[in-house]
């Protein structure tokens, strides 16, 4: 039988252990994400830095909240991309709802923030 988790109701400990994840630290994990990227300044690095010592001094002692996670990372890296400006837009607690499966679980949740490039909204009267 397939059991469902919100996401809301794991931790990553318990994700780990169920689907075997791991912190990829290797530098040629998801080189996708690190080909034809601009150069960042030693004030970006510093940044960048920062938000990943918050983090994990944050989460090394107890599980942290979905809002802090928001406002300790995911606002800081969305800030220090440019995704606050044009032509980029936020929109928050989206209904578009994701599902991992492995095995027997299923653990679903909702995109909290979505960042669109060049969107334009039409409204159907």
């Amino acid at each position: 039988m397939v059991q469902t988790i919100p996401a809301r109701d794991i931790s990553l400990y318990e994700l780990e252990e169920k689907f075997g994840l791991q912190l990829a630290t290797d530098t040629n994990f998801f080189t996708e994400w690190t080909e034809n990227l601009l150069t960042l300044t030693d004030a970006e690095k510093q940044a960048m830095a920062r938000v990943k010592s918050n983090y994990l001094n944050l989460n090394k002692h107890r599980l942290m909240s979905e809002e802090a996670v928001k406002m300790v990372v995911l606002s800081p890296l969305l800030d220090l991309a440019g995704f606050y400006q044009l032509p980029f837009e936020i929109e928050t607690e989206t209904s578009v709802e994701i599902s991992a499966e492995d095995e027997s679980f299923i653990v679903k949740g909702n995109i909290d923030v979505l960042v669109i490039q060049n969107y334009t909204k039409y409204s159907v009267y």
